[in-house]
């Protein structure tokens, strides 16, 4: 029934579709890309930066180890990609790294990739966010003095933006970072154009900077480990990549083809933009600086708390295109536009991983509930509200948010390649056919190398990232972990409880006598209905149930009962301490523990009221009662209500909502309730 809050829900979120109209809702490659890829692709926005702030630590000498860096996160990144590629086709159902790793490792493994994942998925949707604010924020100094508001703010339109769909969001988001992709490759094949062909000299705007290394001269272990971070920064490349694997049912048929084939341009468009801005970053002489305030020299002199340092695409966009031109413009706008839409990749991933975990019990289940608009919009909401916590702690700041991100990431790149190689092991252990074993054991080394690499780098990342921060990602994991494992147990428990057995039980057997109590206050016409509908039920007992807490009222009660020669016995109970809901439980319990086979059924009559101040003037006690019933053993209980003329003002209201629908609704017609008749079989 239509609500008066259906018309801001229609209006933002649109008109609810039916079940049967999900398949409209699957994606072609061309919209998968962007909703699914959106991470990994706007990464290259602040990858390489980090890079280069971690190497700043040795000062501007070490910046001649990114091309290496970057040589190696590509290595990495193919290798992900290809070892994806293997698990789509064996695991399309969207269970992703999960699935894998519960299939192939055991529930526990499962689990903890499950935990890591959403950890990820959050700090997606936060370092996003905040990055893209920061970006936002050089250009428009109100978007930088108000950065948790503005985070906040972007993350509530985003989950609105979600909520009307999966296709809807894809639709709006493909724009912008295709255009993003777009403009970045202009960048690159311009800047090379006239660097290599014209010969010309480009200076970004940090380029007659110098830096003020922290760690000057570093050798041996500690220029390795100051490598292996860099390297552990750069690796913020690959988040996201996972989220195809847990998306293959939103992709259209044939699922596995068309999603290893997402995987596959998502791969290659993210390297090839990596490497390009990293070269010419070196190209252009970029300068980044961890502490760029006392770091960054200007004339030897430090640049001071005024200034504001650029990210890194930005200052090479600066230097190939100009500053204030408008491809500059173009790619300044569109790459902050592609780091907020970064965290549709979580929007699309955390629900649905969601989804699965709710329905093997470990989530609530209504995350396994679709919404109006045919998304697991509670899953929407759950990421939300987390993200917009995180933001909010963190002060939206993406220099700390980044150093609790890409460990969960690995951690289940690690589990689920593992459990990819566990997988081909079993089923050549069956398989007789030379093509497909052959096809087989080529999967089986893909996927052993990818488990050996993205464990390697997920023991850099943690020796590296620990102490800066990794270790709130790991906590974040083992909340989730316990927390998950508890609700499991619940939801085990319960279904233990109520499956029905085999043979009959105590729950199914007839009870031997039904023992009746209609709850008494006054002689009024509530308790009369509720008499009525009492002796409807043929009970082997009957008897009206009232608590003395007044001794005049209850004199009262019991003239007027025999004046009316009421033919139900009336038992009155003593309450020194003006109790209601104790005496009626103690007396029921005393029912049961002499006849346990009895079934003590109880009626309340109660009032229906029309206004909401009304319900609270009335029936209190009886809620109060029915709560504490509800754990008693053995004891069924009954409202039977009474409509007091305030009611009626419902019944209206009810009325008009009914003859109104909110723009958008579904609207459904009249319901006929005439029996249909059968087919004759005549024409």
């Amino acid at each position: 029934m239509p609500k008066l809050t259906d018309v801001p829900k229609r209006i933002l979120i649109g008109r609810a579709l039916r079940s049967d109209r999900l398949g409209e809702t699957l994606l072609p490659k061309r919209i998968a890309l962007p909703v699914f890829a959106s991470d990994p692709l706007s990464s290259v926005a602040y990858a390489p930066g980090e890079v280069l702030l971690v190497l700043s630590i040795a000062g501007a000498s070490a910046y001649h180890f990114s091309p290496w860096i970057a040589l190696a996160v590509v290595v990495l990144m193919f290798t992900v990609v290809a070892s994806y590629r293997q698990n789509v086709h064996a695991y399309p159902s969207g269970g992703g790294d999960y699935e894998v790793a519960t299939t192939n490792l055991g529930p526990k493994a499962g689990l903890t990739v499950a935990s890591a994942l959403l950890v990820d998925y959050v700090l997606t949707v936060a370092v996003s966010i905040s990055a893209g604010v920061e970006n936002l924020g050089s250009a428009v100094p109100f978007v930088i003095e108000n950065k948790v508001l503005c985070a906040i703010g972007i993350i509530v339109i985003l989950t609105l933006m979600n909520l009307r769909g999966v296709r809807e969001s894809g639709k709006l988001f493909a724009i912008p970072t295709y255009i993003f992709v777009t403009g970045v490759f202009i960048m690159i094949l311009w800047g090379a154009y006239r660097g290599l062909v014209l010969g010309d000299t480009m200076h970004a705007p940090t380029a007659h900077f110098e830096i003020k290394a922290e760690e000057s001269g570093l050798a041996g272990f500690a220029l390795i480990f100051l490598l292996l971070r860099a390297f552990s920064s750069g690796c913020a490349a690959l988040t996201g990549v996972e989220a195809i694997s847990n998306g293959v049912p939103a992709f259209r048929k044939p699922k596995s083809r068309n999603a290893a084939t997402t995987l596959a341009m998502m791969g290659t468009l993210a390297v090839t933009m990596f490497c390009g801005i990293i070269g010419l970053a070196m190209a252009t002489d970029v300068k980044m600086a961890e502490f760029p305030a006392k770091d960054l020299l200007r004339d030897g002199v430090p640049v001071g708390e005024g200034y504001v340092q650029n990210p890194v695409i930005s200052q090479v966009a600066a230097a190939v295109f100009g500053p204030d031109t408008f491809f500059f413009v173009l790619l300044a706008a569109a790459t902050a536009l592609v780091l907020f839409l970064a965290a549709n990749t979580a929007y699309n991933g955390f629900p649905l991983l969601g989804s699965i975990l709710a329905q093997d019990r470990y989530l609530p289940r209504q995350l396994h509930t679709r919404g109006d608009r045919l998304a697991f919009s509670n899953g929407i909401v759950l990421l939300a509200g987390a993200a917009i916590l995180l933001v909010w702690l963190y002060g939206a700041d993406s220099t700390k948010l980044i150093q609790l991100y890409i460990v969960g990431v690995f951690v289940s790149f690690t589990l689920s390649q593992t459990g990819m190689v566990r997988h081909w092991n079993r089923h050549l252990r069956t398989e007789r056919d030379k093509a497909k074993r052959r096809h087989m054991i080529r999967s089986r080394a893909i996927n052993t190398f990818g488990a050996f690499f993205t464990g390697l780098v997920l023991i850099v990342v943690l020796a590296t990232k620990f102490t800066h921060g990794a270790w709130v990602a790991l906590l974040g994991m083992v909340i989730f972990y316990g927390t998950m494992s508890a609700i499991r147990r619940h939801y085990d428990r319960v279904a233990e409880e109520i499956a029905a057995a085999e043979a009959p039980g105590p729950d199914s057997v007839r009870p031997s006598r039904v023992h009746t109590i209609v709850l008494v206050s006054k002689v009024h016409k509530p308790t009369l209905r509720a008499l009525a509908f009492a002796k409807l039920t043929r009970s082997d007992r009957l008897e009206a149930l009232s608590i003395n807490v007044d001794t005049a009222e209850t004199k009262q009660l019991r003239e007027e009962w025999e004046r009316r020669g009421i033919n139900v016995p009336l038992k009155i109970l003593d309450s020194p301490y003006r109790e209601i809901t104790r005496p009626v439980i103690e007396y029921v319990k005393g029912l049961r523990t002499e006849n346990p086979r009895d079934v003590v059924s109880i009626f309340i009559p109660e009032y229906v009221v029309g206004r909401w101040y009304e319900q609270v003037l009335h029936n209190q006690s009886a809620l109060r009662l029915k709560g504490r019933l509800l754990f008693t053993p053995g004891v069924m209980v009954t409202s039977v209500p009474y409509q007091l003329e305030s009611s009626e003002v419902a019944k209206k209201r009810d009325r008009r909502r009914a003859e109104w629908s909110a723009p958008g609704s579904v609207r459904r017609g009249p319901v006929d309730t005439r029996p249909k008749k059968e087919p004759t079989g005549k024409s």
